[in-house]
């Protein structure tokens, strides 16, 4: 018997969770256990998913959200030796590139349990992002590099990390896509809540420190988001951080040319992807989901990690300094379609993740 612990804390951990504990759920030889850092901790920012995904429950909920980046790691590192000493895992599962990644890394490696990462080996290059900081100690006490794409295992090994741990086993992200897609299209009904036409609007997420925390990136975006809400709707789900930022910066007669709306659960999301004319996102999953639905993409950053889609065409870098900018960019991917790539692999990393585990 193979017995997983699984910490997740962030909304894209319970996406890709979903996929590989459903793996789980129907392989014999295992046990997993899922532990909740707390993270995110609303129920839109994290309940929806556990019932629209069929996550279970979690069998642990740290309830740890909130705090500075030190004092909520700190925090998770105590509560996750605590439960990692309890359940005795023979593997301990992180994901991604959040403050529940690295704790869920650190507290295992202190307890000599073997760690897998997935979505390892992605690279921004740029030292003042969180999340570069804590994918690269992830990686680097991990045991097992489960990685989405050729040029993520490259970064491993150019980093001199052994070819034994690394694991090239496509995007899990994709699994997803694959499965839940017409999920959201029998079920969502947001399109029509809040009038919007296929096609006639476009989807925008904000949310990195980076820009957040920068009041001319902010306005920058803002303002270039409003100069294309002059021609069609720009539909912003506000994270509770960026509308803090928005309200704390005085920022708000620019958030309100634009259609904002309370973060939605993951089938509503897929919709308003799928049927955006074009996504600006600082996000690193939204820009391959737009990949995975076909839509062009505008990534609001100085760099990706995705520089794959960038190579292929479907996204497009612009660095959030000018209004203008930002909307030229919008504008000029209207319409545009990239190279017909397949990059992140077979739809089945669930499977190969998942049988690599429970065999040891």
């Amino acid at each position: 018997m193979t017995r997983i612990l699984t910490v997740i804390g962030a909304r894209p951990q319970f996406i890709k969770a979903a996929v590989l504990s459903r793996r789980f759920a129907g392989m014999d030889g295992h046990e997993e256990i899922l532990v909740h850092t707390g993270q995110h901790f609303d129920a839109n920012m994290s309940d929806v998913f556990f019932t629209e995904l069929g996550i279970g429950a979690p069998a642990v909920n740290l309830g740890i959200a909130g705090a500075s980046h030190g004092a909520a790691t700190g925090r998770m590192l105590e509560g996750l030796e605590r439960a990692m000493i309890d359940a005795a895992p023979d593997w301990v599962l992180v994901y991604g590139d959040t403050n529940s990644t690295i704790a869920g890394a650190l507290a295992a490696a202190k307890l000599l349990i073997p760690v897998a990462h997935v979505e390892a080996g992605l690279r921004s290059f740029n030292r003042a992002m969180p999340e570069e900081v804590n994918r690269v100690l992830t990686d680097h006490c991990s045991d097992l590099l489960f990685t989405p794409t050729a040029t993520a295992s490259a970064n491993l090994r150019n980093e001199g990390l052994p070819e034994a741990r690394i694991c090239e086993v496509g995007d899990v992200m994709y699994d997803v896509a694959l499965q839940f897609g017409k999920v959201a299209d029998r079920q969502s009904e947001v399109l029509s809540r809040l009038g919007l036409e296929r096609g006639g609007y476009v989807l925008s997420t904000v949310h990195r420190q980076e820009n957040t925390d920068h009041p001319d990136r902010l306005r920058a975006i803002l303002d270039g988001l409003g100069q294309v809400a002059a021609d069609r709707p720009v539909v912003l789900p506000l994270h509770p951080r960026t509308r803090g930022r928005i309200e704390a910066q005085g920022l708000g007669p620019l958030a309100d040319r634009l259609t904002l709306i309370d973060p939605v659960g993951y089938l509503d999301m897929v919709a308003l992807e799928k049927n955006a004319a074009v996504i600006a996102t600082d996000s690193g999953g939204i820009q391959k989901e737009a990949f995975f639905h076909g839509v062009p993409c505008v990534t609001l950053r100085d760099e990706t990690e995705w520089t794959e889609l960038v190579e292929a065409g479907w996204n497009r870098l612009c660095p959030p300094l000018d209004a203008a900018a930002i909307a030229g960019a919008v504008a000029g991917a209207l319409g545009t379609r990239g190279a017909p790539v397949t990059p992140y692999g077979a739809g089945n990393a669930a499977e190969l993740i998942a049988d690599r585990l429970v065999a040891g």
